[in-house]
């Protein structure tokens, strides 16, 4: 499955005072090395994305779930504004109970 305008990324925490960084969510089946392709969110200028914004990314069909975390790198001048993000951080959760 590919990047969907309809599942876009969702503002988590919105920057104050429009400087500084904003922190967004994004859920789906495909892998972090998918996600961090150039231009992978086609429309992250026009949702209100820029450089330094962090991105939590759900893979949702792991077990258990995955989680990453993403810095947008650039985002395209050009509308709707393509978003490049950097490689992934992992976060690795187990269950021990």
């Amino acid at each position: 499955m590919s990047y969907s305008t309809s599942n876009p990324p969702k503002l988590l925490v919105q920057s104050l005072g429009g400087s500084g960084l904003s922190m967004w969510g994004l859920t789906g089946t495909d892998a972090d090395t998918t996600v961090d392709g150039s231009g992978y969110i086609t429309n992250g200028g026009n949702l209100g994305m820029k450089a330094g914004d962090i991105v939590f990314y759900t893979k949702t069909d792991a077990s258990p779930i995955a989680n990453f975390i993403f810095n947008v790198t650039t985002v395209s001048a050009t509308a709707p504004g393509a978003v490049d993000l950097s490689n992934a951080t992992t976060i690795t959760a187990t269950n021990s109970d």
